[in-house]
């Protein structure tokens, strides 16, 4: 059995964990990163997707996150994020209205940079739209 560490998942709106968990899987700006106890330090930006929390009784929980950062250290780990919610209660209305945003953002862009980083958020939310349909 792996070592606890002290985790927890903060969106603007509240505190959804804090807990002792043995495993935490977020999805990093630079790809997906497990994150467990001694962990060396790291900060990293988190992209749209899905974390998972392996806790340390033994159960597995997911959350859907758009954006933030991820402050990890050896004694924890701290994910801000913009928005969260757990997988069970995501709003696909909310999801799709997101996607149109992100469409509607890249259609509008006014250079090839502003251009290129809305067409990245949207191919990040359509991965995690596809994800969370075969979940």
């Amino acid at each position: 059995m792996a070592e606890a560490f002290q985790f927890e998942l903060v969106s603007p709106e509240r505190l959804l964990v804090s807990e002792q968990v043995e495993a935490v899987v977020i999805p990093g700006a630079e790809g997906e990163m497990t994150v467990m106890a001694h962990h060396a330090p790291v900060m990293t930006t988190i992209k749209p997707g899905v974390v998972t929390v392996k806790t340390a009784g033994g159960k597995e929980e997911r959350y859907v996150v758009f954006g933030g950062f991820a402050d990890i250290l050896p004694s924890g780990c701290t994910l801000l994020a913009e928005s969260a919610v757990a997988v069970g209660d995501i709003d696909r209305a909310d999801l799709a209205r997101r996607i149109q945003d992100a469409k509607e953002d890249a259609a509008d862009a006014k250079d090839d940079q502003s251009r290129s980083k809305a067409e990245q958020f949207l191919a990040q939310l359509t991965t995690l739209e596809s994800a969370l349909q075969a979940a």
